[in-house]
């Protein structure tokens, strides 16, 4: 599990998984997040916008990203 340490109040979805590394662009993170490929709290996102917070769990493919 990646632990990303949150500076602010929130993070976009699509800024998130380019700033864990799980994606190598905006582009591709929007494409997944269309596809229905992420979760969030265990609930398919379709929001490329969604604002993660501290405490959400997100899921992609087989990685899952802890919110501090």
């Amino acid at each position: 599990m990646i632990q990303f340490k949150l500076e602010g109040e929130f993070i976009p979805l699509i800024q998130l998984l380019k700033a864990t590394g799980l994606v190598g662009t905006g582009g591709d993170a929007q494409a997944a997040v269309m596809d229905g490929l992420v979760k969030c709290n265990g609930e398919v996102e379709f929001r490329k916008r969604y604002k993660v917070r501290v405490g959400d769990i997100i899921t992609f493919e087989q990685d899952k990203i802890e919110v501090i």
